[in-house]
């Protein structure tokens, strides 16, 4: 396993970290800019959506048709995507692509086309994603439950909405892409094959002279119901739960991390035995942790049919309620063995790790190795773990239902 991590941060802010693994062959990078859906005006949801969207149709000095190509003539397996904090741009292949690839991702980011003969494609495009999701009510029931447990705009979807979407204008999605797309808080992940001092100096050609951009602040508003059914005429019934845990930066993460293992990982987790396995309540269930910059949470999941859906709600209520009462040995170690296997696995990822490289700048303003990972996976103990659930039991549940009938909650609302 790599050993060392190479920070550099630009003078107007950007940051870019580096793993090196001379062992591959290959090369990934991970642009994470600071232009999420939380920065979506209210009454524009899914503006930073739509604009990576239309920064994709062009960049620099190519048009939509000639970006692909550039690309794919360098064989960049790429992809993209819009959380709430972030648009993030990614791509991997052959160690020897990697700068020309890092050429063009600096004219998107810098200087994005956007078409305005390609803005109502783009439109379309977006609501597609949207009505999508009424044809996936686990997804719709997920979404709806990051909504009710943060407050806006952290719950956001970056979907966004139709009336949002209908309004956007050429203009909007310009002034998204100036104000948005910049230096600060744009963090740039790289691990492979490369040279370091190649790197950052050609990195610096590229961003260095990038002016920063003018910074907004984000009003946080109240959280509102917490106990919701959203009727859905089904057979089925989707059921999402989510309480308050630590963030990714807190020391206690792993802590919580490694209990929410025991909860939901694998087939001898606690979720898939009472609730699928002994009792065939469910088709699926799970946990995850979820963290934002300074708040965490677990979100839940189990679909079931509409007349075992109660039952399935109380015992998975009961195992999460159950779980402060602490973890054992035994399922301690199937969790760690399951960790140590992701983790190799993840050595053997250029894609994965810069990846996690941006991420975790973004939560911690530093890269962590895989080693520093492994040990504190090493260091996890059933008594640590069950220190950490009696001080933060699971309990002031929300909790969203999708289905024909509301379902009755009796545990852990406050």
């Amino acid at each position: 396993m790599s050993q060392k991590i190479f920070t550099h941060v630009y003078a107007n802010g950007m940051v870019l970290l580096a793993e090196p693994n001379p062992s591959l062959e290959s090369v990934a990078f991970t642009f994470l800019s600071p232009s999420g859906c939380r920065y979506d005006p209210i009454d524009q949801a899914g503006l930073a959506t739509m604009s990576a969207d239309m920064a994709l149709r062009g960049a620099g000095n190519r048009d939509s048709r000639q970006f692909i190509n550039d690309l794919e003539t360098l064989g960049v397996n790429k992809h993209e995507a819009v959380t709430n904090a972030h648009t993030s741009f990614s791509g991997a292949m052959l160690a020897e692509n990697l700068s020309p690839a890092l050429d063009i991702y600096a004219d998107l980011l810098r200087r994005p086309v956007l078409p305005n003969d390609k803005l109502e494609e783009a439109r379309q495009v977006v609501l597609l994603e949207l009505v999508a999701i009424e044809d996936d009510p686990s997804h719709k029931v997920m979404l709806e439950l990051r909504r009710r447990h943060y407050p806006d705009p952290y719950g956001r979807s970056s979907q966004g909405d139709l009336a949002g979407i209908q309004s956007i204008t050429q203009q909007d999605v310009e002034r998204y892409c100036r104000n948005r797309y910049r230096p600060q808080g744009t963090i740039l992940g790289v691990a492979g094959k490369f040279d370091w001092e190649q790197l950052r100096d050609h990195v610096g050609e590229l961003f260095g002279d990038w002016p920063e951009g003018r910074e907004e602040d984000i009003a946080e508003t109240e959280i509102g119901e917490k106990i919701v059914h959203l009727e859905h005429d089904s057979s089925q019934t989707q059921i999402g739960i989510a309480y308050e845990s630590v963030a990714y930066s807190n020391p206690d993460y792993f802590q919580a991390s490694g209990a929410i293992g025991v909860l939901s990982g694998g087939m001898s987790s606690r979720l898939f035995t009472e609730v699928r396995e002994k009792r065939g309540l469910c088709y699926s269930v799970y946990a995850t942790p979820h963290s934002l910059e300074h708040r965490g949470a677990v979100l839940c999941y189990a679909g079931t049919s509409a007349e075992r859906a109660q039952e399935t709600l109380d015992v998975t209520l009961g195992e999460l309620v159950r779980l402060s009462q602490g973890v054992e040995a035994a399922e301690l170690d199937r969790l760690k063995a399951r960790i140590k296997s992701g983790l190799i696995m993840q050595q053997e990822s250029s894609s994965a790790r810069s990846s996690s490289l941006a991420r975790d700048w973004h939560h911690l303003k530093r890269g962590r190795t895989l080693e520093e990972v492994g040990e504190i996976v090493d260091r996890l103990s059933c008594e640590t773990i069950n220190k950490y659930l009696a001080e933060h039991p699971a309990r002031d549940f929300t909790i969203v239902t999708l289905g024909q009938q509301p379902l009755e909650v009796t545990v852990g609302v406050s």
